[in-house]
């Protein structure tokens, strides 16, 4: 079997790489993913979200202890059917501050800048904020906001407003800190997976092939061209080939791994594998961050809580130590209608109950992943290396006072019985911490281990082609060098709207004049 393309994971990435490559008719594309379809009813209910985690459609894979969240084990969901990790995620829709792009291209990521991603960001929405210089109104990715908040969302954005923060119209627009209501992918009450948005309406094209229930082995060369793939369908080898290229979109944790096993890393670590190396690329898998989040403040309600209309948060604050709009916001508070706590801790049952969850948006610790075995079917091993820069731990400790502070705001006092989780005093900064490495759990966001850069350390240069290859490009989250503020499936489907540019040799859209802006 042999196309033009390849694209290895029908995920947020793979999804809009596969219909846009298609629109070209004279272009054979073939998207392979490992999972199945997504014909589970449950992911189109907004609230059934926390059910899927560890279902069929979770690859469900697990970190090693982490040592400064109490030896921990944290269990990372990503998804395993057609749509990937929009199919399971929380639905919000929030693109990252300017500043954590601009980063990027001060970094070496040339195109990647806030001004660069902006006309994607546009393109592949339709936005409720439309029309607006900051949106569009005829793209694929359609967006809601909550038309009648759940009454504690009402509590917490004036809460919020009465700890100092001043509230914002939306956090995609001109101003990314305060409170205010979530963007949200839901349409007429279900969620809209990345799939729904771009893949479905490919379908009924010739020239484009999807193919479930395939597992990358690894990938073929023919010199430094990679030329296909070498894949585990039904427990049988089967290999297949590209003309013009093969492209990874199998995630943070996939991507490199697929890149491992076909020789593309440390020569040292593959070397103890058994692998021979191709490419001496120690910068495969490394890098590794994600977000962390904690259900630590917890309260009992004086009435019963209702139910959500939605997905259970609707709204988010982002907040800046020193208030400077100018700057990407450190900290995230966002308040949840049901309780939630890790295994640490015994939560209240539903309807008993809400959460004020808190994290920070920029972690200093990196992680790994490491390949155990040259097997396919052994995940490798999972290191964020959580909380183990000293930054993390303080600004973590900083975002849960803020958060109890608002917690214990006038604006709760008809919902709030009393404080479950802590609970206690907490005085002493080891006391804080102790009760944080017990309350941390991942908030889905990891990044990094394909890092994309200019440096003799990135994996990918800025135009997203392995080094030390042809052919061979990648576009998910792996490729991500720093974590912007928030979820980064927005972010994702600017990225690989771009790339598709670059794929077909398309001129990028022109960047955005910021100087537009009101």
């Amino acid at each position: 079997m042999q196309y033009d393309y390849l694209i290895v994971g029908a995920g947020t990435a793979g999804c809009v790489l596969a219909a846009r490559l298609s629109e070209d008719e004279d272009a054979t594309v073939c998207l392979i993913e490992a999972g199945g379809e997504a014909d589970e009813p449950a992911i189109s209910e907004p609230a059934m979200w926390p059910m899927l985690e560890g279902s069929d459609i979770d690859w469900a894979f697990k970190t090693v202890p982490q040592r400064h969240t109490a030896n921990r084990i944290h269990d990372w969901a990503r998804g395993f059917v057609v749509g990937g990790s929009s199919c399971i995620n929380a639905m919000a829709h929030v693109r990252g501050h300017p500043s954590d792009f601009d980063g990027w291209a001060a970094a070496g990521c040339e195109g990647w800048g806030y001004a660069d991603l902006m006309p994607y960001f546009i393109a592949s929405e339709t936005s409720p904020f439309a029309p607006s210089p900051y949106h569009g109104d005829q793209g694929p990715i359609r967006q809601m906001v909550p038309s009648d908040p759940h009454p504690l969302t009402r509590c917490f954005m004036a809460a919020a407003e009465e700890q100092g923060h001043v509230p914002t119209r939306e956090h995609n627009g001109a101003r990314m800190t305060g409170p205010t209501l979530n963007t949200l992918v839901i349409v007429d009450g279900k969620r809209q997976s990345v799939a729904d948005a771009y893949l479905t309406p490919a379908l009924s094209r010739a020239n484009l092939t999807v193919r479930t229930g395939c597992l990358v082995d690894r990938l073929a060369f023919t010199g430094t061209r990679c030329s296909g793939l070498h894949l585990i369908v039904d427990g049988k080898p089967v290999h297949i080939e590209a003309r013009e290229g093969v492209v990874l979109c199998a995630g943070v944790i996939n991507s490199p791994a697929i890149l491992m096993r076909s020789g593309i890393g440390s020569a040292d670590e593959l070397a103890k594998l058994g692998i021979s190396t191709r490419v001496d690329l120690p910068g495969v898998g490394q890098n590794l961050q994600d977000h962390l989040l904690s259900g630590g403040n917890v309260y009992l309600s004086k009435d019963e809580v209702p139910f959500t209309q939605t997905q259970h948060s609707e709204s988010l604050l982002y907040s800046s130590r020193n208030g400077d709009d100018k700057l990407a916001p450190e900290m995230v508070a966002a308040c949840v209608v049901v309780p939630i706590a890790t295994d640490a801790f015994d939560p209240p049952p539903f309807g008993e109950a809400y959460t004020l969850m808190f994290g920070f948006t920029h972690p200093r610790s990196r992680g790994a992943i490491r390949l155990r075995s040259a097997d396919p079917t052994v995940a490798p091993d999972i290191d964020p290396n959580y909380l183990a820069e000293e930054y993390d731990r303080e600004i973590y400790i900083e975002a849960m006072e803020r958060t109890r502070a608002i917690g214990h705001s006038q604006a709760f006092a008809d919902w709030r019985k009393e404080e479950f989780l802590p609970g206690v005093e907490l005085n002493t900064r080891a006391e804080k911490l102790d009760f944080l490495q017990k309350a941390a759990f991942t908030h889905h966001h990891p990044v990094g281990t394909c890092r994309m850069g200019s440096d003799d350390e990135a994996v990918v240069d800025p135009a997203l082609v392995v080094r030390g290859t042809e052919g061979l490009h990648v576009i998910d989250g792996s490729i991500i060098p720093q974590a912007t503020t928030g979820p980064h499936n927005a972010a994702i489907v600017a990225m690989a709207e771009r790339k598709s540019d670059l794929i077909r040799a398309q001129a990028p859209r022109t960047p955005f004049d910021p100087r537009t802006l009101s």
